[in-house]
């Protein structure tokens, strides 16, 4: 059994190795994406904070005398207080400090970080490339299943020999032996908690209605709605569709609100103090014109099956508790990492004595 086991574990980590070392590789920089982007692009993200931000219609009426071609489309609202306003429009994204209205700069497109940053995010999903089946992310959520395969595999072969430190003499496959197995039990809980949760993510096609069969509950599926112009009645201002978003869901602060077109709704995102997830898991959409209410998404009330797939996300980005969370995240990645390189380093030294013998 241990000779099988040991078998295992080797063909399949050196057969997956390197879409493994994709996903430890990729999730490092994953981990703090939002906090890499703002310190890359500090000149544009970073604003001291003051007690009041200006509203919407004054920073409105600043850039449409700045930008006079420009039309705005849309606002992203930091809800950190050292981090700036983000003003969308037709042409470019205006940053902007929301203190005291200064421009701080304009991009007409992604940059290298950003684009860098794409494609990091679509190796880690699917290998960065998409088809009509999606061939890429079965591969890595496949990959993941074969992953909770290794895992218990090598916790089988390191229960004989319960090795928890490096040994000062011996060979150098030794040490690699003991470094191998070290960091592979004290992260193994942890890897484990990222794999089962990144694959719940990729098979989430299927495991959302499974999560939802097992809690009785239903996903709520965000309607679309066609406003009918009224005449005579203007939209109301981004201003009061904000307050009465507040007012729909108290507690949660509104980041991300669009302009909308003469039969669109406004859609405002939404994030509750607990949600650590930068994209925010509750949303309200508005007529603009009678301020109706017409959609409410809350992450606090949504169903069961949807709250532990929200969870589980979470978990798996890092987000769960904040800096704390994503500090756990790269280091459990740097240990996959770290797994991978010292597996390899022994067989390839293994194969190296077989071959003098």
């Amino acid at each position: 059994m241990h000779k099988f086991v040991f078998k295992l574990h080797l063909y399949a980590s050196l057969i997956l190795c390197p879409l493994i070392l994709v996903f430890a590789i990729t999730g490092c920089f994953m981990a703090f994406e939002p906090e890499i982007d703002h310190w890359v692009h500090r000149k544009l993200s970073y604003v001291e904070p003051r007690r009041k931000a200006l509203s919407i219609a004054d920073i409105a009426n600043t850039l449409n005398k700045e930008y006079p071609h420009d039309t705005i489309v849309g606002y992203h609202l930091s809800t950190f207080p050292g981090i700036s306003y983000q003003v969308y429009t037709n042409i470019q994204t205006i940053y902007i400090n929301q203190y005291n209205g200064k421009v701080l700069g304009t991009m007409a497109g992604p940059d290298f970080w950003q684009k860098a940053q794409n494609i990091i995010h679509q190796l880690h999903l699917r290998l960065a490339f998409r088809d009509n089946h999606d061939t890429g992310k079965l591969i890595m959520s496949w990959t993941g299943v074969v992953l909770l395969i290794i895992l218990p595999s090598g916790l089988f072969l390191w229960w004989k020999q319960k090795r928890v430190s490096i040994r000062a003499s011996g060979q150098s496959r030794q040490k690699w032996f003991d470094l191998h197995s070290m960091i592979g039990i004290f992260s193994f809980v942890f890897i484990m908690i990222s794999v089962i949760t990144g694959v719940i993510i990729g098979f989430e096609n299927k495991t959302t209605p499974l999560l939802n069969r097992i809690t009785s509950s239903k996903s709520i599926e965000r309607p679309e709605f066609k406003i009918v112009p009224q005449t005579n009645v203007k939209q109301i201002s981004p201003d009061r569709a904000l307050q009465l978003a507040r007012l729909t869901l108290p507690g949660a602060s509104p980041f991300d609100i669009n302009i909308p077109g003469q039969t669109e709704a406004y859609s405002i995102r939404c994030r509750y103090p607990e949600d650590l997830t930068p994209g925010g898991r509750s949303m309200v959409m508005i007529d603009p014109y009678s301020t109706k209410v017409l959609f409410i998404e809350s992450s606090r009330t949504a169903p069961t099956g949807t709250r532990i797939k929200i969870a589980n996300r979470a978990i798996h980005t890092g987000d769960i508790f904040g800096v704390p969370s994503k500090i756990l995240g790269l280091l459990v990645c740097l240990a996959l990492c770290s797994q991978i390189v010292s597996g390899a380093r022994m067989w390839w030294l293994r194969k190296i004595k077989k071959a003098i013998k």
